[in-house]
């Protein structure tokens, strides 16, 4: 049975499948997943047998949420917050993943690769305030906002979708303030860093995660796969984002869902 306020939507899930081996960022521990119990190592009186396993992973390996504990410059976390009194081995006493709200609401949606003609940016380009204005997609204060760059079609590319020799398109800084201007609470990218890495960068530098987590507290969506929704051509969605509330962490998987009309 379908409750008529969603009868005849289609709901889109956002998150890449997560699996050993998949694309990140070297920054972080990889995802492990091993069965730790198989059928037939324990057999119940009845004959049933459970398997069950062991994940081990970085709360910034696949789709995730960068808690604002994630970044810091100078010492300091949004809001002017000392990191070093607030972390310890056990994580942060402030500014954890925990502490975000689940956010139901607007989501809108800036297809800068269809803008330009192409499946996805080339590597390394830097998207603009030009760009996003020539996409036509209103921002409300307090919306989520989704680049597309067309990234998450590359995802079966491990070497190229990580861009380590070659960058990966994003925003730059000038981008990230058009859309802080405007309001954005939370900016969503398909890229393992929501900005433009350059050739052979790296992760060296990344002044768009210290503008919107830093200096603007606004939570970034990485790793999202994108492609199903920029293939509807919305340039809104109702969207529901709602990470894994690991207490003091830095930032925690989610698996996004979209819904459209």
């Amino acid at each position: 049975m379908v409750w008529d306020p969603l009868a005849g939507t289609r709901v889109l899930d956002l998150a890449q499948p997560m699996r050993r081996g998949m694309p990140q960022s070297p920054n972080h521990p990889p995802f492990r997943m091993a069965i730790e119990r198989r059928h037939g190592d324990v057999m119940r009186p009845d004959g049933g047998s459970a398997a069950n396993e062991l994940i081990v992973t970085g709360g910034h390996v696949g789709t995730h949420v960068d808690a604002l504990a994630h970044v810091s410059q100078d010492g300091y976390l949004h809001g002017g917050v000392e990191a070093g009194s607030v972390q310890g081995h056990l994580g942060f006493t402030a500014l954890g993943i925990e502490t975000f709200g689940v956010y139901v609401g607007r989501a809108a949606i800036f297809d800068v690769a269809r803008l330009h003609g192409v499946p996805s940016l080339p590597p390394g380009y830097e998207i603009t305030a030009a760009d996003l204005v020539a996409c036509d997609v209103s921002v409300r204060p307090g919306d989520a906002v989704l680049i597309g760059t067309g990234w998450s079609r590359r995802w079966d590319e491990h070497d190229a979708f990580v861009g380590h020799r070659d960058g990966v398109p994003g925003p730059g800084v000038e981008a990230a303030e058009w859309l802080l201007d405007r309001g954005t609470a939370i900016a969503g990218g398909e890229t393992i860093a929501f900005e433009r890495i350059p050739a052979g960068a790296g992760h060296a530098v990344l002044p768009v995660h210290r503008l919107l987590l830093v200096e603007r507290g606004v939570h970034i969506v990485e790793t999202m796969r994108l492609a199903p929704l920029l293939e509807t051509g919305a340039t809104e969605c109702l969207l529901v984002l709602n990470p894994l509330p690991i207490v003091g962490a830095t930032g925690a998987p989610v698996r996004p869902l979209a819904v459209l009309p």
